[in-house]
């Protein structure tokens, strides 16, 4: 299943131009990922670059609930498609009632009578998108994936100062939509809970799976929520939940809300890269704006809150490498540790994100790891003007403003 090597908005904006320039290849391109991240913006560029040559349609619309919408659709589309080359652009296609087999027989149609004409879909429910096209439209489809935005792509669309986007993914997240309403704590809030955070929990992950214990699943959000780059027992999860379950079925929760792109759950190290099932997760809510719409505090600051603080930033670097496509770990073995483990294409790094002051002595987990895993490079992400103490121990050092635009060194995210 091919999929684009960047997951922002502007690098799946700019496959889908390489893709659509060419001839129609029969593959309709699957756009997949979280919700408010600009998959609706993205389809509409595109309708305005291919101007009349365009069908935009958004199936979450009430239209699209009469009868002869879809045929409509397609009419329309294959008489553009009879001058010349055309694009369908379908949004939040999870809502049409077996999308799936629709879009099968749609591309198998297409490719039959050789109509010039390519296809986008897009939805805000990516675990549905997903499990539909592997289950039904395989070998019919190439998938992107449009994820978290990082604070290089806030800097650029938005005209921020870098340091300013980078400390605004700590704060307050990187929700596109939710940018013009951060002077507003109370209506920000109430835009990510109600746009984002409860359409995900309570429609996206529900449409295509049969959540036995809908307050269980939100009660095991609300837990990782308030724990941000912890490593926490299944047990614990379920001795601070009110209602009662199945460490397998926290487990299972846990894995429906990295499949909807809210919480990711990183597995203990052992050395082959594989997941340590009696080993607890660490975890890891994918966007810092999770942490401050769903808590009563004000965001931390290293002066009144750093311990705090600390957790924030060292949650914005894992979420930040998360959405950038790496495979992460932690790893420990009491009492040393390390915050993060990534292999990717990036490289193979062993991250520790320290705040405030430290010396050689709080990286020794660090150390370790890599005297036994010499594969892996050692990352010490810290405060700007506080790299000195690594390098004085012979490791690599970043600010974590240069970490959230620039990733580790030697690579640009931007």
């Amino acid at each position: 299943m091919p999929e684009c090597s960047g997951n922002t908005c502007s690098a799946v904006l700019q496959t889908l131009r390489e893709r659509l320039a060419g001839r129609p290849s029969q593959l309709a391109q699957i756009i997949s990922g979280p919700r408010q991240v600009g998959k609706t913006t993205l389809l509409l560029e595109l309708a305005k670059e291919w101007g009349d040559r365009a069908v935009y349609a958004a199936a979450d619309a009430p239209e699209a609930a009469l009868a002869g919408w879809w045929e409509n659709l397609w009419h329309r589309a294959e008489r553009l498609a009879e001058k010349s080359t055309a694009v369908v652009l379908l949004d939040e296609i999870p809502y049409l009632h077996h999308w799936q087999r629709l879009l099968k027989s749609k591309m198998d149609e297409l490719k039959r009578r050789r109509v010039p004409l390519h296809v986008v879909v897009s939805g805000s429910s990516a675990l549905s998108l997903a499990r539909g096209s592997r289950e039904t439209m395989a070998g019919r489809f190439e998938r992107l994936r449009l994820l978290h935005w990082p604070a290089a792509e806030l800097a650029s669309c938005f005209g921020m100062k870098p340091a300013s986007a980078a400390r605004q993914v700590v704060e307050s997240g990187g929700y596109p939509g939710a940018v013009t309403l951060l002077g507003d704590r109370m209506r920000w809030q109430a835009y990510v809970r109600d746009s984002i955070v409860e359409p995900a929990i309570g429609r996206d992950i529900l449409v295509i799976e049969a959540v036995r214990k809908p307050a269980l699943l939100r009660q095991v959000f609300a837990v990782a929520a308030g724990h941000p780059a912890e490593v926490i027992s299944l047990q614990k999860i379920c001795g601070q939940l009110a209602a009662a379950g199945a460490l397998e079925t926290v487990a299972h929760y846990l894995q429906l809300l990295e499949d909807a792109c809210l919480v990711a759950a990183l597995p203990k190290y052992s050395g082959k890269m594989v997941r340590q099932r009696s080993a607890p997760p660490k975890l890891v809510p994918l966007n810092n704006a999770l942490l401050a719409a769903t808590g009563d505090a004000e965001p931390p600051s290293p002066e009144r809150a750093p311990e705090r603080w600390g957790r924030w930033v060292e949650n914005a670097c894992i979420a930040f490498a998360w959405n950038s496509g790496q495979q992460l770990h932690y790893w420990r073995e009491e009492p040393l540790e390390v915050d993060f483990i990534a292999d990717g294409d990036w490289g193979r790094w062993a991250v520790e994100v320290k705040t405030g002051a430290w010396s050689a002595r709080n990286v020794a987990g660090l150390l370790e790891f890599c005297r036994r895993y010499p594969a892996f490079q050692p990352l010490v992400v810290c405060d700007g003007g506080r790299e000195s103490a690594a390098r004085a121990a012979g490791l690599e050092a970043v600010s974590w403003e240069t970490f959230l635009l620039n990733g580790p060194p030697g690579l640009s995210a931007g």
